[in-house]
C-alpha cells in the first residue's frame, strides 16, 4: 500500500448539512424575482406576470427536468440548467427575450448568494487546517455553490465542480481530473463523502481509500473504504488506521 498523499472531499452533506440552506435558496430566489419583477413592471406601468410562487416554481422544476432531458450531457450543471428554466419560463410568460436573459441572470446571481449561506460543521475549519499541513486537500461536488465565496475555500487549491464538467459524479472524470491536478496516484489518494453511489463506489472503483459519511450502516465494506458517522471522526479514523499500518503507510 502506498503513502497517503491526498485527500478529497465532497461538500454538501459532508462538511455541512445542506437541506436547508437548499431549501431557502428554492424558495428565496423565486421569490426574489417575483417581488423585483412586479416592482420593475409596476415602474413601467406594465401588468404583473401570471406567475404565482407555487405554480411558478412546478413549472421552473418541470422545465429544469425536461432541459435535463433534451440535453443530457448538461444533466449535472444546475447551474445551467435553471438558468434556461429561467429565461424559458420568462419568455413564455410574456417577457422579450432581452429582458427574460436579464431577468434570468439577476434571479440566478440571487440564488448564488443564497446558496453560499452555508453553515460549515464546527469542526471543518480546524479539521481541514489540520490536515492541510499533511495532506493535499480537494473538493469535487456535484452541487454548484460558489466555493470561492466560502471561507473553507482556502483550504481547497482544487477544486472540481463536476457538473461543469459534464461530467457528475458517480462519473470517474472528476475524481481524475482531481488527481491529475494534485499530480497524485488513485492508491496514494482518499476520498470523503455521504453519498454511497457517487462518492464512495466510484472512488474505491479507481483504487482511492473512501471514507463514508453514514449515521447508520452494517454492510460489508469494499476494500479500502471506511464508514464514520461524522466529518468529526475523520482524525480518529485516520490516527487508527496509521498505528494499524506499521512503518506509517498513511503519513508521508
Amino acid at each position: 500500500m502506498k503513502h497517503l498523499k491526498a485527500i478529497t472531499f465532497d461538500l454538501d452533506d459532508t462538511l455541512w448539512d445542506n437541506h436547508g440552506v437548499m431549501a431557502r435558496t428554492e424558495e428565496g430566489h423565486y421569490r426574489w424575482l417575483l417581488e423585483a419583477l412586479e416592482a420593475w413592471r409596476a415602474a413601467r406601468k406594465e401588468p404583473a406576470l401570471a406567475l404565482s410562487q407555487e405554480s411558478g416554481r412546478e413549472d421552473y422544476l418541470q422545465r429544469r427536468q425536461q432541459w435535463a432531458k433534451e440535453v443530457p450531457e448538461r444533466r449535472g450543471d444546475f447551474t445551467w440548467l435553471r438558468l434556461r428554466a429561467l429565461e424559458a419560463q420568462l419568455e413564455a410568460a410574456g417577457l422579450p427575450r432581452s429582458a427574460a436573459l436579464m431577468w434570468a441572470a439577476a434571479a440566478m446571481n440571487e440564488f448564488h448568494r443564497l446558496r453560499v449561506l452555508v453553515t460549515p460543521h464546527p469542526e471543518a475549519a480546524g479539521l481541514l487546517a489540520a490536515l492541510a499541513e499533511r495532506y493535499q486537500l480537494a473538493a469535487i461536488t456535484n452541487g454548484n455553490i460558489h466555493l470561492a465565496r466560502q471561507p473553507l475555500a482556502a483550504y481547497f487549491p482544487v477544486a472540481i465542480a463536476a457538473g461543469e464538467l459534464l461530467a457528475p459524479k458517480p462519473d470517474p472524470a472528476s475524481f481524475l481530473t482531481a488527481l491529475s491536478r494534485l499530480k497524485v496516484a488513485p492508491e496514494c489518494a482518499m476520498h470523503v463523502g455521504d453519498s454511497w453511489q457517487e462518492d464512495i463506489l466510484p472512488a474505491q472503483q479507481l483504487g482511492m481509500h473512501a471514507v463514508w459519511i453514514a449515521e447508520t450502516g452494517d454492510q460489508t465494506l469494499p476494500p479500502r473504504v471506511h464508514r464514520i458517522a461524522h466529518i468529526k471522526e475523520l482524525p480518529q479514523l485516520l490516527e487508527s488506521l496509521e498505528k494499524r499500518h506499521s512503518g506509517g503507510v498513511y503519513n508521508h
